[in-house]
């Protein structure tokens, strides 16, 4: 009979994370298990054996895997020191996440199918773990659990655009990533895509599900996020390096992300940077 897990049993009250370490032993699995819950697991050390419903896929250091609710699986170690590292998020967590961030639709958590399998090289994987150790030493709340999903995602998914989309408009995208077009809003976008701001609009909801705005303010907040908290820069200097002189406009939009203002956003994270000797 199939196990299924649940976030109500794992995740205690407040929190919407919960992270894992553990070293596998090379017993096969008695059988496979469900849960509630999205899962991200990483094979930090060995190989390891996934099973699944639709066979056996092997796993080595650096391969990482998105798991959703209803995707039953279980994992064997091979050899020696197979070590995995593995995070529930409760589920209310990551729909929120694809809700204002619908270019995460069909990737990762929010694949139509899956487990979704990415791999992290050692560079990526050294700054994976470090970012998992900031998760563990959180709050473990809501705040937490995006400021680790959200650069990830937005790293694994950077130039994962839906395959129908212009290839004129996803190089306009990716090029909005850069400071000195992001910091001219949606007219940069629409500049650098070389098209009529209707169509380029009405292209980007067609494929994105978001306004030239809605894209170019996102970029704009992880770019400040990021900032605030590694950067000693005023918040109304940051705010004018993004493009957002009116601080009560860059307010509204860093709240409306983060659920906080950035002063508090930059006193939470900034005491969690590790100073070296």
């Amino acid at each position: 009979m199939m196990k299924m897990l649940r976030h109500k049993d794992i995740l205690r009250t407040g929190r919407q994370i919960h992270l894992t370490r553990a070293t596998l032993t090379p017993a096969r699995p008695k059988a496979l298990h469900d849960h509630d819950f999205f899962e991200l697991l990483w094979v930090q050390n060995g190989t390891v054996r996934h099973h699944q419903q639709t066979g056996i896929t092997t796993l080595q250091e650096g391969d990482m895997v998105f798991i959703q609710p209803g995707q039953p699986h279980a994992l064997q170690g091979r050899g020696d020191h197979a070590f995995v590292v593995s995070i529930c998020f409760h589920p209310a967590t990551i729909k929120s996440l694809a809700k204002r961030h619908p270019s995460m639709q069909g990737h990762l958590f929010w694949s139509p199918t899956g487990p979704v399998q990415r791999h992290r090289d050692m560079r990526q994987l050294a700054a994976l773990n470090h970012a998992a150790v900031q998760l563990e030493r959180s709050l473990g709340d809501t705040l937490a659990a995006e400021a680790f999903l959200l650069p990830l995602c937005a790293e694994l998914t950077a130039d994962a655009f839906p395959p129908d989309m212009p290839t004129w408009l996803a190089a306009a995208c990716l090029a909005a990533r850069e400071p000195d077009v992001f910091r001219n809003g949606s007219a940069g976008l629409v500049a650098v895509a070389g098209k009529a701001h209707a169509h380029v609009s009405r292209m980007m909801r067609r494929h994105l599900g978001q306004t030239p705005s809605d894209y170019i303010n996102a970029i704009r907040m992880d770019y400040a996020a990021r900032a605030l908290a590694t950067d000693s820069d005023a918040v109304t200097q940051i705010a004018a390096d993004i493009g957002i002189p009116n601080m009560s406009h860059f307010h509204k939009l860093f709240r409306a992300t983060y659920d906080i203002t950035p002063l508090q956003y930059r006193q939470r994270f900034q005491r969690q940077i590790v100073q070296p000797v």
